[in-house]
């Protein structure tokens, strides 16, 4: 523990040396988060999807130039700042609260999705590695879920195309999904704060099942992102328990590498701050300013990963790893809805 608390010393004396560096690409990531909020709030649009297009329509500024270096640490660092955050909104009553069912049927939809991702990369002639990437972070929670597990994962040549296409894709396909599935499952005759279990059950990063969730309702919005937390609350596990089988195989023997924690710094915290807030001691306050706090950190994040996304190379990736992205969406999205059905 010592070791890791000194790590992140080392990495805030780091960052605050580079806020020169650094300024230009966050500023600008935040510039087009508040213009986003701004359309949502006046227009009725999701900010994320807005935060996402604006994104990519300035991508040219994670190309070359000043704001590079930014735009590069706010879609990593602060998107985790935000995950890490959310921590601070579970706690064990809260998860109690929704039943054993859902619960159940949360971890079963994680766990068969990765299953099925690592089945399906297979029967497509592709690598594990890309099977357990993209099935993690459909499972997960998307793009964090995606960096995570890129991690501990044993690098190959293709390691960063992969990583650069899944969280293009989750993305991509989190925000199709938070514009279209509440369109789809409210007229199924669930009520909201099922049709918020099927959004937080089923779509990808937490930002687009919070913009999902609440354009329903805020009962909706509240199931969705408590369904969504449980989701992400397994991060830790998954990633510890594909670090420890990996650390098995024979290509995972790299001379000299050193070999990345079990357990990213920002899930460390995220599992911190739920403990601490099951416990009863974040004030309710304190607990709402660490949501607002973790809904800009991933706004401005995903206006700065729109800015870095290009389609040409997401699809230098083939069109075998679009249709297994898109297959583990269909398939966790029809076995929540299948199973919720089946429980009422």
């Amino acid at each position: 523990m010592s070791a890791r608390l000194s790590a992140v010393k080392f990495d805030v004396r780091g960052y605050v040396s580079r806020v020169p560096e650094l300024a230009p690409g966050f500023l600008v990531s935040v510039a087009v988060a508040i213009v986003a909020q701004f359309l949502s709030e006046h227009y009725g649009v999701p900010a994320m999807l807005m935060a996402l297009l604006l994104g990519i329509a300035f991508a040219f500024l994670a190309e070359e130039g000043k704001c590079v270096p930014g735009i590069a640490f706010t879609s990593r660092t602060v998107l985790r700042i935000g995950v890490a955050l959310l921590g601070a909104r579970i706690s064990v009553a809260l998860l109690i609260d929704l039943g054993w069912q859902t619960i159940l049927l949360t971890v079963l939809a994680v766990a068969l999705t990765i299953g099925f991702g690592y089945l399906g990369a297979r029967a497509l002639g592709r690598g594990w590695r890309l099977g357990l990437l993209t099935g993690g972070s459909v499972a997960i929670c998307g793009a964090s879920a995606a960096m995570a597990i890129a991690a501990v994962l044993p690098k190959n040549e293709h390691s960063e195309r992969n990583l650069l296409f899944t969280v293009l894709a989750v993305t991509v396909l989190s925000t199709i999904a938070m514009v279209v599935y509440p369109i789809i499952v409210q007229p199924m005759g669930f009520d909201d704060q099922q049709v918020g279990a099927i959004l937080g059950g089923t779509i990808h990063d937490v930002a687009q099942v919070v913009g999902a969730g609440f354009s329903v309702s805020v009962e909706a919005g509240d199931a969705a992102t408590l369904v969504k937390l449980i989701r992400v609350t397994m991060l830790a596990p998954v990633v510890l328990v594909f670090a420890l089988i990996i650390r098995r195989l024979p290509e995972a023997a790299e001379p000299g590498a050193a070999r990345p924690p079990l357990v990213p710094t920002f899930v460390a915290f995220f599992l911190l701050l739920a403990a601490i807030n099951s416990l009863g001691l974040i004030p309710a306050q304190l607990a709402a300013l660490a949501g607002d706090a973790s809904r800009w950190a991933l706004l401005i994040a995903i206006a700065a990963v729109g800015m870095k996304s290009s389609l040409k190379r997401m699809l230098d990736v083939g069109g075998q790893a679009i249709i297994l992205i898109v297959a583990e969406t269909v398939f966790i999205g029809a076995f929540f809805l299948a199973g919720l059905a089946l429980l009422l």
